[in-house]
Order: C-alpha cells, then sequence, then structure tokens
C-alpha cells in the first residue's frame, strides 16, 4: 500500500512542479520570440496567456488524480 501512495505522491508532486513552471517558461519563450521578431511585449503577453492556460490544465488534472486518490468524484454531496 505504501508504494501506491509514494507513486501517487510523487505524480502529484511533478505535477504541480510543472504548473509552476508553466508561466515562467511561456513568458520565457514570447520574451524569446519578442527579441526575434522585435514584437515586443506581444509575444510575452501570448506566453504568458499560454503558460497560464498550462497551469491551469495541470491544476484541473491534479484535481482529477486527488479525487481519485481520495475515491470521490468532485462532487460535494453528502
Amino acid at each position: 500500500m505504501k508504494n501506491g501512495l509514494d507513486g501517487r505522491a510523487g505524480k502529484a508532486y511533478q505535477r504541480a512542479v510543472e504548473a509552476v513552471l508553466a508561466i515562467p517558461i511561456g513568458i520565457g519563450i514570447g520574451y524569446f520570440v519578442d527579441g526575434r521578431l522585435d514584437s515586443s511585449p506581444v509575444g510575452m503577453v501570448v506566453g504568458a496567456a499560454f503558460g497560464f492556460a498550462a497551469f491551469v490544465r495541470r491544476l484541473v488534472s491534479m484535481r482529477s488524480l486527488v479525487d481519485d486518490a481520495s475515491g470521490t468524484d468532485g462532487s460535494n454531496e453528502k
């Protein structure tokens, strides 16, 4: 049983790190594009938007992982 918990905890930690890093990576790519195309700040804004979308997607993914681990479906029914 302990190995199952460790595996879920590892997946949750990995997804949390990916979620947190999604926004700075998106901004960094946008900054790079701005430097290449001289389109400041359009690339950074678009990169931040894509990074935030990836962040939200990862949070939703983490929610389903937590719900699966706890045996609930995410609803607040009693």
